[in-house]
């Protein structure tokens, strides 16, 4: 509590000049407003949180903090030509894991270049993100190996705040529609764990290629075609669909097929040959007068363990079942093929500028859950939040074998 003191206190002097945005922590959240609209090429902030955890078995409990700066640049450097950068840099202690209490992650840094008024060509290291669902994206297809540090749980945040892929990139647009290409290739065989390392191998281990074609049929239907494909797997299609229901609804569909080998078969390096796998996540977002916004969501991957055998393995030897939790947080996946989804977004909830934020993730072949409450208050230049989490399930489920139980933590973040 000592250390929730002592954010109050800054707190008390940092709004009085100025105060306005997001933060995360908590290993979450990174759900509020993007940035302070400014004319300014370059954004920034500083952001530091205090919280406990308390562990699953004795109930120990464990302060954390973690100071994080975050920078973004967007820069025109001649008529038709502009540079990208956007980094972060995370200390936390303790550490996470094994890994170094300090972690830099080069989001991105590439250079785009308007070849006629509906073509651009980009290259560099790129953040490529796909997917209209909210909790899972079967089409977001180059999001394996791209986390290099935890700093939330959110699903927006987990997307943002990842490493995009070295790549050569064109798009041109017309009426109501896009074409995109994609070409990333292999700069690396192994992934890093040095601080300030590019971590090549962990974005750039493979060729790939993406394909992504988008016509808007009429005011409700926003379709999206993809095909993505590499060295040494087969191609994958995929499908993304949003339609308006009513004046405050949403439906959305996301899909992904293909012949590829299980997680199974990645996690544990098997033999196993390629067959057809789906992914899906479709579900409904409906927004009140009331500025609140409610995601429900049902997500299923064909290519992960069915109940049986996901509840088998949390019964099984330790290492085989480490090594398969292991490869899927690295691919950013579900570990079981049916999952339920929630989420609670309350804009100016009680008095003007403060957010109620909530989610729940449900694995629906052991019934483990994770339980996430935020409160948010936006000041001008500055955000102040608390957040509370709760993993909750039988021992060796997908939310019950996590070592920590509960934690709280808040979190400022200040904008200069």
């Amino acid at each position: 509590m000592r250390g929730l003191m002592w954010l109050l206190a800054l707190a008390a002097v940092v709004v009085q000049p100025a105060l306005a945005d997001d933060l995360d922590a908590l290993m979450l959240a990174d759900s509020a407003p993007e940035m302070v609209k400014t004319s300014r090429d370059w954004q920034g902030y500083v952001e530091t949180g205090f919280g406990e955890s308390i562990a699953r078995t004795g109930g120990a409990v464990t302060p954390n903090q973690r100071l994080s700066f975050d920078l973004q640049l967007d820069k025109s450097l001649a008529p038709g030509w502009r540079a990208v950068l956007a980094d972060r840099w995370d200390v936390s202690w303790p550490a996470q894991g094994s890994e170094p209490s300090g972690i830099n992650t080069l989001k991105e840094a590439y250079l785009s270049w308007q070849v006629q008024d509906e073509r651009l060509l980009d290259l560099g290291r790129i953040n490529a993100r796909y997917g209209v669902a909210t909790g899972y994206n079967p089409t977001d297809f180059l999001r394996t190996g791209a986390l290099r540090s935890l700093v939330s749980v959110d699903p927006g945040s987990l997307k943002k705040n990842r490493m995009g892929s070295v790549m050569l990139r064109g798009q041109t647009l017309w009426s109501g529609g896009s074409l995109t290409a994609l070409y990333s290739p292999r700069l690396a065989d192994q992934p890093s764990t040095s601080a300030f390392s590019a971590d090549l191998g962990a974005t750039n281990n493979q060729h790939r290629w993406l394909l992504a074609a988008s016509q808007q049929w009429t005011h409700q239907l926003s379709p999206q075609w993809l095909l993505f494909g590499g060295a040494g797997q087969s191609a994958q299609l995929g499908f993304n669909l949003t339609t308006l229901v009513g004046d405050a609804g949403v439906a959305f569909l996301e899909w992904s097929g293909g012949r590829s080998r299980s997680l199974w078969s990645q996690a544990i390096n098997t033999a196993e040959g390629e067959a057809f796998h789906n992914r899906l996540a479709t579900g409904f977002t409906y927004t009140t007068a009331n500025k609140l916004t409610l995601t429900l969501e049902v997500d299923y991957n064909g290519a992960a363990l069915d109940d049986a055998a996901w509840n088998n393995l949390a019964h099984g030897p330790v290492r085989v079942y480490q090594s398969y939790r292991t490869w899927v947080r690295y691919a950013q996946d579900m570990p079981s093929q049916q999952a339920a989804f929630v989420y609670a977004a309350w804009q100016d909830a009680l008095v003007n500028h403060l957010d109620l934020n909530a989610m729940l993730r449900i694995n629906l072949a052991d019934q483990s859950r994770l339980t996430w409450l935020e409160a948010r208050y936006h000041f001008k230049r500055a955000d102040l939040a608390l957040q509370w989490q709760v993993n909750s399930g039988s021992l060796g489920s997908e939310y019950g074998a996590d070592p920590q139980q509960r934690a709280w933590q808040a979190v400022l973040r200040c904008y200069f």
